[in-house]
């Protein structure tokens, strides 16, 4: 299916401006879709899976999420220098600002009206935190945090979920360690919002096409349960 590409801005409640990509599907979407970004900004790859999200029917809408940073960043995982940038902007990044701007990107996608009205989250790495963080914090319809790192900080917030939350581990992660991940299980397995996929063998941003750890396999495979997942819940 073709998509088309647009732009969307968004005032925050701050009064400042930023930018969205947008990816419309070629017939009428049946739902939208906000993917929150790596710490690596709006990559071409972020792109690609906005397309993805399209091509199934969806309106994808990626925030420029670093826009307070560094506007329009885009860096290159496997560049020492850009590396070394994103980790800086990781730890100067506001969280508690972070969602603010996202629930005024919720809102402004909730007045599109796309299909039903429903809309969704998935995010990467950071994303997937923020991902957690959104379904905590809003009455984003359902959710699909990838590899959210940091999430086992905020597990006080867990029981604030009332809407559907997937989320996508891999099980050799070097940065979202094994005592982590059982920690955020032994948190959220009893919730039956809650569902949690562990990939074996897989290292971090293993769905990240061209990134390192990229694997095939386990992409598609996490990728066709987050549509299913979707699909079930946003329509």
């Amino acid at each position: 299916m073709d998509t088309v590409s647009e732009k969307l801005i968004v005032t925050a409640s701050d009064g400042g401006k930023f930018n969205c990509l947008v990816e419309k599907p070629g017939k009428k979407a049946t739902a939208a879709v906000i993917i929150i970004q790596e710490i690596f900004g709006v990559t071409s790859w972020l792109k690609s899976a906005a397309e993805w999200y399209a091509s199934n029917g969806y309106l994808a809408v990626v925030p420029d999420l670093f826009w307070r940073l560094e506007p329009g960043l885009n860096l290159n995982d496997r560049n020492e220098t850009d590396l070394k940038k994103a980790f800086k902007y990781y730890a100067e990044f506001n969280k508690d600002k972070g969602i603010e701007d996202l629930k005024q990107v919720l809102k402004e996608v909730r007045g599109m009206k796309v299909g039903d009205g429903k809309v969704g989250v998935s995010g990467y790495c950071l994303g997937g935190l923020m991902t957690y963080l959104m379904a905590a914090r809003s009455d984003v319809d359902a959710s699909v945090a990838y590899y959210g790192g940091g999430i086992d900080e905020f597990l006080g917030e867990a029981n604030h979920i009332k809407k559907p939350i997937m989320m996508h581990f891999a099980e050799e992660d070097g940065h979202i360690t094994k005592d982590k991940q059982a920690k955020i299980k032994n948190a959220l397995g009893a919730n039956p919002l809650v569902t949690i996929y562990t990939y074996p063998h897989m290292d971090h941003a293993f769905c990240r096409v061209g990134g390192e750890n990229y694997n095939m396999q386990a992409a598609e495979s996490a990728n066709g349960r987050t549509l299913e997942f979707f699909k079930k819940n946003l329509g």
